[in-house]
């Protein structure tokens, strides 16, 4: 894997965690406006839409330079509009990203023609 492809991972991952959580703030918020005179759905609401924007770029770029399959592009979309999801992609992109590292190390050692 090269820096290029391990930066666009990282981007993904450093995205994902804050894009879930915005989601699941946003259902809160959701329910509390109907619930009560609390009404933070419009701020919360911009918040969650800048942080999902991003995670879509994001997304793009580490599709495009990782060489994912359909499936796994898939993937990591379908996890973007479930409201945990991002926490379940955060956890793949980071195994992900441990094997390439650890597939980059044996290929300098000699250990992997690969």
């Amino acid at each position: 894997m090269d820096l290029k492809t391990a930066a666009a991972l990282r981007r993904l991952r450093l995205v994902s965690g804050p894009e879930a959580i915005s989601f699941l703030l946003l259902l809160v918020c959701s329910v509390l406006k109907r619930t009560t005179d609390f009404n933070a759905v419009p701020a919360m609401g911009a918040i969650h839409g800048v942080l999902f924007v991003l995670y879509v770029l994001f997304w793009a770029d580490a599709w495009n330079r990782a060489k994912w399959p359909l499936k796994t592009a898939a993937l990591y979309f379908v996890l973007s509009v479930l409201p945990t999801g991002g926490f379940f992609a955060d956890r793949r992109l980071k195994r992900e990203a441990e094997s390439a590292v650890i597939a980059s190390r044996a290929r300098q050692e000699g250990v992997v023609n690969a």
